[in-house]
C-alpha cells in the first residue's frame, strides 16, 4: 500500500493564532495528511509565534520595515518558503496583501478565510460591514488567492445567521467557530487532492 506524502504547508500569521490552533489541532489529530514546515509572522510580537512554538514548528520572522517595497517583501517570502519546500500557503490572519510575486510563485496554491460571505463585505471590519448593511446572514468564507482583495475563486463558505442583539463581538465569535471548522477542512481537501480549479470555479472531487 503506497502512503501519500503529507502536504507541506506554510502558515502566515500577524496576530493571534487561533486558525492557526485548529489546523495544528488537526494535523495531530490524524485529520488532515499534512505537515507545517514553517510559521512565517510579519510580527514578532504576534501570539501565533508562541502556539507555533508549543507544538514544535520552525517560526520565521519576516518583518516589513527590512524591506522598501511590497514586491521587495514578497520575493523574500517565496525564496523563505521555497527554502521550507512549501506546497500550499494559509494565510491565518496575516495583515499584508499580498502582489503578483507570491501569486505567481504559488499558483492555486494560496489560501485565505475571511469573515464574511464573499463576494459581500471583502477587505477589514467584514462583521461590522455585515452589520451596518442590515443582512440576515453573514458567515465566512474559505479562498483561493489572486491579486486582488478577497476576489479569489471561492472553495468553502459557511453561513452563520446574524441575530437581533448581535455586536460585532458576538457575531465575530460565532463566525470564527465556523472558521475553526472550515480552514482545516479545505486544507484536508488540498492533501487529498480533491481540489480542481477551472477559472474562477473550484471543483471539489468526491
Amino acid at each position: 500500500m503506497i502512503t501519500q506524502s503529507p502536504l507541506k504547508l506554510a502558515v502566515l500569521v500577524s496576530g493571534n493564532g487561533s486558525n492557526l490552533q485548529a489546523i495544528i489541532d488537526a494535523i495531530e489529530a490524524g485529520s488532515i495528511n499534512a505537515r507545517i514546515t514553517c510559521v512565517v509572522s510579519n510580527n514578532p510580537d504576534a501570539f501565533a509565534l508562541k502556539r507555533a512554538i508549543k507544538h514544535g514548528v520552525t517560526t520565521v520572522i519576516h518583518q516589513n520595515q527590512n524591506f522598501s517595497n511590497r514586491r521587495e517583501y514578497d520575493s523574500a517570502l517565496v525564496q523563505i518558503l521555497k527554502d521550507h519546500e512549501v506546497e500550499l500557503v494559509i494565510l491565518a490572519g496575516f495583515m499584508r496583501l499580498l502582489s503578483e510575486i507570491m501569486v505567481n510563485a504559488f499558483p492555486h496554491a494560496i489560501v485565505n478565510i475571511h469573515p464574511a460571505l464573499l463576494p459581500a463585505f471583502p477587505g477589514l471590519h467584514a462583521q461590522k460591514q455585515a452589520l451596518d448593511y442590515g443582512v440576515r446572514y453573514s458567515g465566512c468564507t474559505v479562498h483561493l488567492v489572486d491579486c486582488g482583495t478577497d476576489t479569489g475563486p471561492i472553495i468553502l463558505q459557511a453561513v452563520v445567521p446574524i441575530e437581533h442583539n448581535d455586536t460585532e463581538e458576538t457575531l465575530s465569535a460565532r463566525i470564527q467557530r465556523e472558521e475553526h471548522r472550515c480552514f482545516p477542512e479545505a486544507i484536508r481537501l488540498f492533501a487529498d487532492g480533491k481540489i480542481q480549479v477551472n477559472g474562477r470555479h473550484v471543483h471539489i472531487s468526491p
